[in-house]
């Protein structure tokens, strides 16, 4: 484990450019504001050497007392463009933003550092629950869910931590509120049979090696649709994961895995392997699984979690998420003997404390079986009349035929049902400046989103010849 540096002997991390740089609190400013300097090193013992010297140089002490008339405000930018941004991944600094200038800042944001109450914080949280939705309120509802305000109070209970480090407070005014509890999310598990409906159907609907490797490796969305052929070693069947790939601002971005524990490999089983070797004659890409729609791109995480709702729906089985598949492969693996420790490492939690806390009512079942056959061992005992030694068998062959479908015609858009009271409608046509500009529409009802969804692209297409006109008439013109 790396060693701590102590209090006030300021901060040393390593930068983008390959340099080190060391930064220290020097003063304060009138606000009472934290003002720091910078040194650079090429190595990190030269900058923790030129650190020390800085701070030595120093002659004004911190405040011993916290200083009054600082705003919550100015201390979270400070806190945030200072301590947090620089080490935060570019996803990872949206989810601050957003919590700290568009919900935090806004409501609490004018009050003092040193005036502010838990009672204040605490009624904060409650509007969030009741009225706290900044967009699509009319879809979603009002209030926040109870996993935002908890990372909304994460954000600032950090915030007010340094504050309280740097002697600006006496203590963190977050320490004494109540949160909203912490629900796990229901797990939904797909039955052995509604799995073979699954592929079955993913096979006609151009899914099946994705969903495949999926339900063989559990591997996260943006993990799956990163892989490159250059991460399977067909030989030895080892498959690493080095790389996700999610949207930021709109865009793709493949990135590194977000922990160390993301770095890994998993065996693959011979005949996912065999699969995947016929699969690779017909792909020319480097990405395992290619956009359909851009060249010498990955697969969009959102339209593959589009797609399995559509073959889901197609196959019969219940809605699940994608992140289910990872959750069905980890139930498989633990009720077929393997220990928490190896399925920790193969799905790239960090802890196996972790995938104890996820999968806990398995892992109980476990145990009671084992504890079951100790009593047998030493006690004599026989076995329990609803258990038997046979050994499970596989489910019998599926006789689901896939289901062919309607193809939409061209120019129509794409329905796609989110959830049980909610629909999308997508069209996303070539506008006279050669690009791609999608517009979506939502509804209750698929009807009524076919409905929403026709006259969007009416509306549409208007513009679009609108647009050419006044292109025309602006060549003519020049």
């Amino acid at each position: 484990m790396a060693k701590r540096r102590k209090r006030g002997e300021g901060s040393v991390h390593l930068r983008k450019d390959g340099r080190w740089e060391g930064r220290a609190v020097i003063g304060y400013d009138d606000k009472g504001l934290p003002v720091t300097k910078n040194v650079l090193a090429k190595t990190k013992s030269e900058c923790a050497s030129k650190l020390k010297a800085l701070k030595d140089s120093i002659q004004a002490p911190a405040p011993d007392q916290p200083k009054p008339g600082i705003l919550l405000s100015d201390w979270l930018d400070f806190w945030y463009q200072s301590y947090k941004k620089p080490n935060l991944r570019s996803n990872t600094q949206m989810s601050y933003e957003r919590r700290i200038y568009q919900h935090i800042i806004p409501a609490l944001g004018g009050t003092q550092l040193d005036k502010l109450t838990t009672s204040d914080i605490q009624q904060f949280y409650a509007k969030l629950k009741q009225g706290g939705r900044l967009i699509r309120a009319e879809i979603y509802g009002e209030g926040l869910s109870d996993q935002t305000v908890r990372g909304i109070h994460t954000t600032l209970h950090a915030a007010l931590d340094k504050a309280v480090a740097e002697k600006l407070i006496f203590r963190n005014p977050t320490d004494g509120c109540r949160l909203p509890p912490a629900r796990a999310r229901e797990m939904q598990v797909l039955s052995p049979e509604e799995i073979q409906r699954l592929l079955i159907q993913a096979k006609e609907d151009g899914c099946f090696e994705l969903l495949l490797l999926e339900l063989s490796t559990g591997l996260r969305r943006g993990e799956i649709c990163a892989l490159q052929w250059d991460d399977l070693n067909f030989r030895t069947g080892e498959l690493r994961v080095v790389r996700q790939v999610h949207r930021i601002q709109g865009e793709l971005v493949v990135s590194p895995p977000k922990t160390k524990a993301g770095n890994r490999s998993v065996l693959l089983p011979v005949p996912v392997l065999n699969i995947l070797k016929a699969y690779r004659e017909a792909i020319n890409s480097r990405w395992i699984f290619p956009s359909p729609l851009k060249e010498d791109s990955p697969r969009d995480p959102a339209a593959v979690r589009q797609r399995l709702q559509i073959i889901l729906e197609r196959s019969g089985c219940k809605k699940v998420r994608f992140h289910d598949l990872r959750h069905a492969f980890c139930t498989a693996a633990l009720e077929h003997g393997m220990d928490v420790k190896t399925l920790s490492t193969i799905i790239g939690h960090v802890s196996s404390s972790t995938t104890l806390n996820v999968y806990a009512h398995i892992t109980d079942e476990m145990r009671r079986k084992a504890a079951a056959k100790i009593d047998q061992g030493i006690g004599k005992a026989g076995p329990p009349q609803a258990e038997t030694n046979v050994a499970p068998q596989k489910p019998a062959p599926s006789t689901f035929q896939a289901h062919k479908g309607k193809r939409r015609k061209a120019g129509t858009g794409c329905v796609t049902q989110i959830n049980d009271h909610l629909w999308e409608g997508r069209y996303s046509p070539i506008w006279p400046d050669g690009k791609k500009h999608p517009r979506n529409i939502y509804a209750h009802s698929e009807a009524e989103c076919e409905k929403l969804l026709a006259e969007m692209i009416h509306e549409m297409k208007a513009e679009i010849a609108a647009e050419k006109e006044r292109q025309k008439a602006v060549a003519k013109a020049s």
